[in-house]
């Protein structure tokens, strides 16, 4: 059990030696040092209560946010009774008061358009929540008066928006824009939207991508509508008005303009978050200046470190050189701990911090149990060679099991608790 093969100790301890170096840039940075630009640097961030800022809980209008998803199923149950075969006639659909109403003008076809419309939206319900961003791509009216525009007047079928900044390239130095009411694209179907370069002449750009179902209203848009403007609308104002050279048939995009590298990324952000197309109330507000945290990161590392202190001298009074061995060990698991957590991208927060001291005494628990049974095969007469296999042998079941036990509640502290309790069990 002593002996080891050479290919295996080197593996341990090449796997030991790598994890525990991915800890030094996260060190270096809390001792204010600074680390090798040339080397990797992954790092832990610092939660709230010890880097400072502000955590913000909004909760956002049920009823409105099931309106906003009666509106968007209403265009698509328009499309998929439009589609239909035979075709579904229908009169004006109407979404008020949270239901969905239609007229047929066809009564034999009320099963048909029941069945569709259901399907449809079921489709929707199963999408869930997620991205309900309130963002519209709409096509701008050039042939609207710019007087009337100005004054607010607008063409029937279009809408007047404004600009989000008057002095965008495609503003023009009017500080509003008519665009088609009906006919765009919402928000919803935009799957992802990043800053790029173009590859002609590389320029900056903003790439957007769209769903299955946006993807196809966007290509039957751009096709019939070459050579004219698309108005980006966020919150109810226009982001931007790009021109659409040509169709646009695989789902993906891009927005050019006169971007600079950042206002092509700040759009890209505006585009992927957006805004929700409900009222939100701020629930719970809480600020952490940085000063308060500093003196939580001192504080905290006081503590583990004379908790660790205690731990260590308690073990090499009582054990000797063998306790020496187990504070070696000791620190290689916590910067294990500490590189893993750096790997992953983790967060450490003042529970967490507990946490590790909570670590340290259980990782030292199995050098006792060891070490304790070394003891009962010394007194037996065994020699030391044999006392040290027996020891780790007859130790090593209470030790897995300890070990499984801890990190079982560690996993369901982490996937059911919240707050400081996720912070608590992660460095365990």
């Amino acid at each position: 059990m002593l002996d080891f093969p050479t290919w295996k100790k080197l593996w341990y301890w090449g796997l030991t030696l790598a994890v525990a170096a991915a800890a030094l840039p996260s060190l270096f940075s809390v001792s204010g040092l600074p680390w090798p630009s040339a080397l990797p640097h992954p790092q832990v961030s610092l939660g709230l209560d010890l880097a400072g800022g502000s955590h913000i809980l909004l909760e956002a209008n049920e009823k409105q946010v099931a309106q906003q998803r009666m509106e968007n199923m209403e265009e698509s149950v328009r499309a998929r009774l439009k589609l239909a075969q035979p075709r579904i006639r229908i009169g004006d659909i109407s979404s008020a008061s949270g239901r969905l109403t239609f007229m047929l003008k066809d009564p034999a076809q009320v099963d048909a358009a029941r069945n569709a419309a259901f399907r449809t939206m079921i489709g929707h319900a199963a999408k869930g929540h997620g991205q309900t961003a309130k963002l519209e791509f709409k096509l701008v009216d050039e042939t609207a008066a710019p007087n009337d525009v100005k004054q607010g007047i607008a063409p029937p079928g279009d809408e007047i928006v404004p600009w989000a900044d008057p002095n965008a390239p495609g503003a023009q130095g009017v500080p509003v824009i008519a665009v088609k009411r009906l006919g765009g694209i919402k928000g919803d179907q935009l799957t992802d939207a990043k800053q790029s370069f173009d590859s002609r002449n590389n320029t900056p750009v903003v790439s957007i991508t769209f769903d299955q179902q946006g993807g196809a209203k966007f290509a039957k848009l751009t096709s019939e509508n070459v050579n004219k403007r698309f108005a980006i609308i966020l919150d109810g104002k226009v982001l931007s008005a790009p021109s659409i050279n040509e169709p646009i048939l695989g789902g993906s995009a891009q927005i050019q303009g006169s971007f600079s590298v950042q206002s092509a990324t700040q759009l890209a952000i505006a585009l992927r978050s957006g805004a929700l197309p409900v009222d939100l109330t701020v629930v719970e507000e809480r600020t952490v200046g940085p000063d308060l945290g500093a003196d939580s990161i001192r504080k905290g590392l006081i503590a583990m470190g004379v908790g660790s202190g205690l731990v260590v001298l308690l073990m090499i009074a009582v054990y000797g050189r063998f306790g020496i061995y187990a504070t070696i060990a000791l620190v290689f698991n916590l910067m294990m701990i500490l590189g893993v957590m750096a790997v992953m991208g983790t967060t450490l927060t003042l529970p967490g911090l507990a946490g590790f001291v909570l670590t340290i005494g259980a990782a030292v628990d199995a050098n006792v149990l060891i070490y304790e049974r070394m003891r009962e095969e010394r007194k037996k007469g065994r020699r030391v060679i044999a006392a040290v296999e027996n020891g780790y042998k007859e130790a090593s079941r209470a030790i897995y099991d300890a070990n499984i036990t801890n990190f079982i509640a560690g996993v369901l502290l982490f996937a059911f608790g919240s707050g400081p309790v996720r912070g608590f069990a992660g460095p365990n």
